[in-house]
Parts: C-alpha cells; sequence; structure tokens
C-alpha cells in the first residue's frame, strides 16, 4: 500500500464520519429550536454551542481509529472491527433521527443502549488492532454515556 493511499484513506474516513455527523444533523438542527426548546431537561444539560464543536471532535477521532485499524493492510485483516464500526456509525446517525425527528425520547434510549454496546465492541475490536485507535473512541464511549444518562432523563421527565 502507498502512502498517497493510505493518507487517501484517512481523508476517506474523514468523510464518512463526518458525512454521518451531517445525516445526523439533518434531524437535529431543525428541532433544536422547536421542539428541544420545549421540553424538559434537567440542569445539568449541557448549552447547545458545546454539542457541535464536541461531535466534530469526535468524528474525527473516530475516523483516525478506524483509519489506523485499516492503514496496516487494508479492509480485508480488519474486516471485523470495520465492520462494527460501520454498525455502530449508523446506530449513531439513527439515534439523532429517532431522538430529534421523531421526538421519541423512550425509543431513543433503548437504542442509545444498543449503540452504547456496539461502541463498546468496536472499541475493544480497536483495541486488538492498534492500542491508539483504541484509546481513540473512549471519549466516544464516554460521551454516549453521558448522552445515555441524559436521554434517560430527558424520556423521564417528558
Amino acid at each position: 500500500m502507498t502512502n498517497r493511499y493510505r493518507w487517501f484513506g484517512l481523508a476517506v474516513f474523514i468523510a464518512i464520519c463526518l458525512g454521518a455527523g451531517g445525516l445526523g444533523a439533518i434531524a437535529t438542527t431543525p428541532e433544536i429550536g422547536n421542539w428541544y426548546k420545549t421540553i424538559e431537561k434537567p440542569s445539568w444539560n449541557p448549552p447547545g454551542y458545546v454539542f457541535g464543536p464536541v461531535w466534530t471532535t469526535l468524528y474525527i477521532m473516530m475516523a483516525v481509529a478506524a483509519w489506523l485499524v485499516w492503514k496496516p493492510a487494508g479492509f480485508k485483516p480488519a474486516k471485523i472491527p470495520l465492520m462494527l464500526f460501520g454498525v455502530q456509525l449508523i446506530l449513531n446517525v439513527a439515534w439523532s433521527w429517532i431522538f430529534f425527528s421523531q421526538h421519541q425520547s423512550g425509543w431513543a434510549f433503548a437504542e442509545i443502549v444498543v449503540l452504547w454496546s456496539a461502541i463498546v465492541a468496536t472499541t475493544v475490536a480497536f483495541f486488538r488492532s492498534s492500542k491508539l485507535a483504541g484509546w481513540l473512541m473512549v471519549p466516544y464511549l464516554v460521551w454516549v454515556s453521558f448522552a445515555s444518562v441524559l436521554n434517560y432523563a430527558i424520556w423521564r421527565l417528558n
């Protein structure tokens, strides 16, 4: 694998992850000033301006992690970790649509539990391939753990 091809791979992973974020934003953005503004939230709900920079950083870290797993030998040897990565990325996008677009905080909580499990599986698989890739997934796991608790609190309050 040439060096140029490896760097192109990083750009592809970044585009995929930021694209997933964009798909989630399609569901999220219109609801921030409408539905989300009207529902009860716990006092510890972060201010809205926190979410964009946090998610952008996490998507880039996830992309670098996936790239580190892919880079040594390509897709075939990294098939399982990258399939897990794809599953959790799809679940990540789906959560935004369930919670924000459909206003289903209870179903979103059930879905985020599955998402959290998929992130754990992906992180474990990434650690087996690359310690750095595994560590790059940990902040995402921590954030989704927090988001799970927040989702649960919002569900119970509404």
